[in-house]
């Protein structure tokens, strides 16, 4: 059973279409290892009979954990909110749905900060999810439920939704692969919408191969979204073996920026790495980027205050207080329905789209997000790639900074920028470094970004790197 997890997707679906493995016996074990879920990764599980006929997709037999904000007709999908509780979707989304034609196998709905609020996996209405290196420390957000659930070994592969960094942050926390692909790549079709000019779907894998398949199967143009694009000539598993001829930008400003010694530490030993692949480092200026956090917290709540206006009770969400007028019913649902950190950004989307003050916030945030597109673009005709750590820090305590909004905030730093230009990135594990505090080795990521749409030189320097540093380190108990 053991020897079966700790197969990669690739491997796993190679066998199953050479029929050296069974698609059933493969799909039972690992809904197995997800019956045993000790991390709070699930919210759901989903009985899926194997059907034969889709044996021949690239994925195959694959089980795929599936973030809670994806629609899957007729079962629960709650966003980590309570105002969903108990919704079951008409209609699936479409990235699950391409999943599903590419053979695939929802294995279940994975926890997530509410409406994708957070950086910590601390504000779903469900309870927090646990990191599977160290059980008392965050698993990252919002997508923490996907990544714990393969990090930890309840999952082989899962997708969650990256909106400004929620993919990158907790599979770097987590000691996985996390891919957010170009704005647009995929469809947003059935995902529930947090801030929709930034949200972006995409997978968490153990390697860099896996997040290959899975961006394959899920990219292209969909009739259902009209912001989808899809990626130019597909993408092909990634094999190359050097990063020769490849340029790596620095940013310059970067030595400035407040993250931990350790960190500090992985980050350039992985700069050397790629010097010893035949990459050339070179210095970029991202002079916008350090106002990158400010511009997404008032874009994104602003989004975030329109989209979840639908959430009263009559249109979308449980109702509450029916005995009282129209007016004191939608207080009483949006109030109870509704966790802290939800309600903090309705009210600072409120306040910046308002009259009196949207050109002196959510018009100069707009500003600073087309001049940090212009920064990237300046670099990039310089650079082939930017490279920066995915996360200040390993991941902390839980309840370390849930009283401290802005710190928790700053956990972003690094990843709001490529969200704000809409540019893929990528965060593989690099190495283990201690806490500032001491303790245990955790995980740290290493974030590459590269020109919109650039996925598939992404993925192949990305993987050339992954085979170089060969970070086979696995949480305690894991068996993937």
């Amino acid at each position: 059973m053991a020897g079966i997890l700790e197969l990669t997707v690739a491997e796993a679906a190679a066998q199953i279409a050479a029929t050296e493995l069974s698609a059933e016996e493969y799909f039972d074990a690992w809904r197995e290892a997800a019956a045993g879920d000790d991390l709070n990764a699930y919210l759901f599980h989903v009985e899926h009979p194997v059907d034969h006929q889709a044996m021949d997709g690239p994925l195959g037999g694959i089980p795929v954990a599936v973030k809670d904000i994806f629609c899957t007709e007729g079962t629960p999908t709650t966003a980590g909110s309570r105002i969903l509780e108990g919704y079951r979707p008409p209609y699936t989304a479409t990235a699950v749905r391409r999943l599903d034609a590419a053979g695939a196998r929802v294995l279940g709905k994975t926890n997530m900060d509410e409406f994708a609020m957070g950086s910590s996996n601390e504000n779903s209405a469900y309870g927090p999810v646990l990191n599977p290196w160290d059980r008392g420390r965050v698993p990252g957000g919002s997508s923490g439920g996907s990544a714990a659930a393969v990090a930890g070994g309840l999952a082989p592969c899962a997708i969650g939704t990256d909106t400004g960094g929620s993919i990158r942050q907790p599979a770097s926390l987590c000691g996985i692969v996390g891919l957010k692909p170009t704005y647009g790549a995929i469809s947003r079709y059935g995902m529930i919408a947090f801030a929709s000019s930034l949200d972006q779907c995409g997978p968490f894998t153990r390697d860099v191969t896996d997040a290959a398949l899975l961006l394959a199967a899920m990219e292209g143009r969909d009739p259902c979204d009209s912001t989808s694009v899809g990626i130019e000539g597909g993408i092909l598993a990634p094999s190359r073996e050097d990063l020769g001829g490849l340029r790596f930008g620095v940013p310059s400003d970067l030595a400035g920026a407040g993250f931990d010694a350790g960190v500090r530490e992985v980050f350039e030993a992985t700069l050397k790495w790629i010097e010893d692949l035949g990459g050339e480092l070179a210095e970029v200026a991202l002079p916008s980027a350090e106002h990158g956090i400010s511009a997404y917290y008032v874009i994104a709540p602003a989004e975030a205050s329109s989209n979840l206006a639908r959430y009263d009770g009559v249109r979308y969400g449980v109702r509450a207080g029916g005995d009282g007028d129209l007016l004191q019913m939608y207080e009483t649902t949006r109030s109870q329905g509704f966790g802290t950190e939800v309600k903090r950004r309705i009210m600072l989307g409120t306040y910046a789209l308002s009259s009196g003050y949207y050109d002196a916030y959510y018009g100069q945030a707009q500003k600073v997000r087309t001049r940090i597109a212009e920064d990237f673009k300046a670099a990039f005709e310089k650079v082939d790639f930017v490279v920066t750590p995915t996360s200040p820090s390993v991941a902390f305590e839980l309840g370390e900074k849930t009283a401290d909004p802005l710190s928790m905030y700053l956990n972003d730093f690094f990843t709001v920028p490529m969200s704000l230009a809409g540019i893929p990135a990528i965060s593989i594990p690099a190495g283990l470094a201690e806490p500032e505090g001491g303790g245990r080795q955790l995980p740290v990521g290493f974030q590459i970004a590269a020109p919109a749409f650039a996925e598939q030189k992404l993925l192949e320097a990305s993987y050339a790197l992954e085979q170089a540093i060969g970070f086979d380190a696995k949480p305690v108990g894991s068996d993937g």
